[in-house]
């Protein structure tokens, strides 16, 4: 997604390749050197990361938050603000080292003129709804809404709206499966598996609206300014939900915590996501068809920009 960041040298880990991608990166890390070192991902192969490039000045999460022994791998800490979402965590990075935060962040995802280009000749001409239905399948599907309630969804903005849904996805088998159920319906153009991440960044800056659950594609659309329709109940929108961009997010965390650990939420961890199968039943049709309403209805984005 931001490869050809001006200024910015990528120095890429194939994760994929276990303990050989790890020796690689070291032979890449040769011979480079750096002042600081931003320790923004908490995990132990990040902190293994981190001592690899031989820096000695080394900034992570407090120790309340950090995770994985992060503590242990860093010299300085952000200051510990409990109950934040995921992105003023991220800002606290800037502040520690005296950044003055804008009051308007802006996010310049490098689009290139091909990019721009694929995205608006698979853009539909009326009015369209980007669905990307799943989310990670990491430790069991618990963020993924069931297919049927999405082509409900579909349907009304087609039949009710008047607009067009265009359905995007990695192509995975269990995307495919999800496809073949909310594209079936009139109206929905199926591009999974037919995007890279910028053209999707294209198509999100085309789009009405957006509609996913906890996902890449949320983020990237609260990052470009669109209309996000978030689903959450597996996780807290509090700390997750598309940043500044919570205003059309059905959140069923409340409710899905009750029914499955008997608790409220100020009884938990702040941030704890739910792995129960089926939380995400707790969003009804009706919900999700209330909010995608509301943020139709508001004036089309200007795009000229």
């Amino acid at each position: 997604m931001l490869d050809g960041l001006a200024g910015v040298d990528f120095v890429v880990l194939d994760k994929r390749a276990g303990r050989r991608g790890m020796r690689e990166l070291k032979k890449k890390l040769k011979g480079r050197r750096f002042d600081l070192l931003l320790q923004m991902q908490d995990s132990l192969r990040a902190s293994r990361v981190a001592l690899m490039t031989g820096c000695s000045r080394r900034l992570g999460f407090d120790r309340q938050r950090a995770r994985d022994f992060q503590w242990l791998f860093t010299t300085e800490r952000i200051d510990h603000r409990p109950g934040q979402h995921v992105m003023e965590a991220l800002f606290g990075f800037a502040e520690h080292l005296g950044i003055q935060r804008p009051a308007q962040p802006r996010w310049d995802f490098p689009l290139g003129a091909s990019d721009v280009r694929a995205a608006a000749k698979m853009a539909p001409e009326r009015p369209f709804c980007l669905m990307s239905p799943l989310s990670s399948q990491r430790r069991g599907a618990f963020r993924n809404w069931p297919a049927r309630r999405y082509a409900s969804v579909a349907r009304h903005v087609v039949e009710q709206l008047g607009g067009e849904v265009v359905l995007t996805g990695s192509g995975s088998p269990l995307e495919q499966d999800y496809a073949a159920v909310i594209a079936a319906q009139p109206g929905v153009t199926d591009l999974n598996g037919r995007t890279t991440l910028k053209q999707l960044a294209g198509l999100i800056r085309l789009t009405r609206l957006v509609v996913c659950p906890d996902s890449g594609p949320a983020h990237i659309g609260a990052a470009l300014g669109a209309r996000v329709v978030g689903l959450y109940a597996a996780s807290n929108p509090d700390r997750s939900g598309p940043w500044g961009n919570l205003e059309f997010t059905v959140n069923r965390y409340p409710q899905a915590v009750r029914k499955s650990l008997g608790k409220r939420v100020d009884e938990l961890p702040f941030g704890r996501r739910l792995r129960a199968g089926g939380v995400m039943k707790e969003i009804a049709v009706a919900d999700v068809i209330e909010m995608v309403e509301r943020a139709w209805a508001l004036p089309g984005r200007d795009l000229s920009g």
